[in-house]
């Protein structure tokens, strides 16, 4: 199968040739590397000069097309007409050497597959479970003989029940889903969300739907638009076996209080792609945990060493969820 890997980058030349020399080592290489560049100065133009990767085609977008839903966008439209898969990587991850042969090999297998993602194992917290130890329910998630220990905000949603109900990668009628991920078991799991570090789709998505224009700017929870409409085609999955790592870049990301405005309004915008006509308990649910995860950012002003940028995320989340009242977010395109 031919397939073609997207990178959007924005002012990460460093992180990016940590990526694209992962990508060099790979057993499957890409048709295509197309890198999409939103950045404002050279220094991705120039750091990509130092080095000779195959197959690469680089794009310095202006303006018109900076921002990483309008970068993905581009990025499609210069595919190859015979590329079959499309694979999108995040500028700040590193592959292990089979991550393309396996997401080719879980499209290979499984026709009625569109998406498929992979598992970041530097972010990998699960254990194995061991016998005779009593795991609290309501502060660990057990899933095929593993071992997941909850943060506190989870914590508080299962004494209170408002955990969802529903396994990982899977949303909620109320969305808020567990962000647990799944342990590295070697199997492949379906599930309806797919992380836009690590995503990949067969080409003919694209010949129906693109990224929102919705998202612009930075474009939280893109992925997550994207994958729900993406299951109107086929089925999502995340293989286990495909592995990278992420790295989570400072540069080029919002400031918190954007940040915090994006969390809520667009987490509302998926929620709402997801259950256009939620039922009141899904409304009561969705709000009570939109305003819970705002109280616990609030109290991490006085518990984290980072106070400022608590503080101007938890204002940010407060004007988010305040503003829904009186301007919800229209759904485009």
């Amino acid at each position: 199968m031919k397939f073609s890997l997207i990178v959007c980058t924005y002012l990460r030349p460093d992180s990016l040739i940590a990526l694209l020399q992962s990508v060099q080592n790979q057993t499957l290489y890409p048709d295509e590397i197309l890198i999409v560049d939103g950045s404002t100065d050279d220094r991705t133009k120039n750091a990509l000069n130092q080095f000779h990767f195959k197959n690469i085609k680089y794009f310095l977008v202006s303006n018109e097309d900076r921002g990483l839903t309008k970068q993905r966008n581009f990025g499609i439209s210069k595919i190859a007409s015979d590329s079959e898969i499309v694979c999108f990587l995040d500028d700040d991850t590193v592959l292990e050497e089979d991550y393309f042969s396996e997401i080719l090999q879980t499209f290979h297998a499984n026709p009625d597959v569109i998406g498929v993602g992979g598992v970041a194992i530097n972010e990998y917290k699960w254990e194995p479970q061991i016998d005779n130890v009593f795991y609290n329910p309501k502060k660990y998630y057990l899933f095929e003989g593993y071992a997941y220990k909850e943060g506190l905000r989870n914590v508080i949603r299962n004494y209170l029940g408002l955990a969802s109900n529903l396994g990982p990668g899977k949303m909620p009628e109320y969305s808020h889903g567990k962000t647990c991920g799944f342990p590295m078991t070697g199997k492949t799991y379906e599930v309806d969300l797919l992380i836009g570090m690590s995503m990949s789709f067969r080409k003919s998505v694209f010949d129906k739907i693109n990224f929102s224009r919705f998202f612009e700017g930075y474009g939280l929870y893109e992925d997550a638009d994207f994958s729900l409409r993406a299951l109107k085609f086929g089925k999502n999955v995340i293989n286990t076996k495909a592995n990278l790592s992420h790295f989570h870049a400072e540069s080029g990301r919002p400031n918190k209080y954007k940040y915090g405005i994006m969390v809520v309004r667009n987490g509302w915008y998926v929620w709402r792609i997801k259950n256009s006509n939620p039922s009141f308990n899904d409304r009561f649910k969705w709000n009570a945990i939109t305003i819970l995860l705002t109280v616990i950012r609030w109290s991490n002003v006085i518990t984290e060493p980072n106070k400022k940028e608590a503080f101007t995320e938890a204002i940010g989340r407060t004007v988010g969820w305040w503003s829904l009242l009186f301007n919800k977010p229209k759904f485009t395109k």
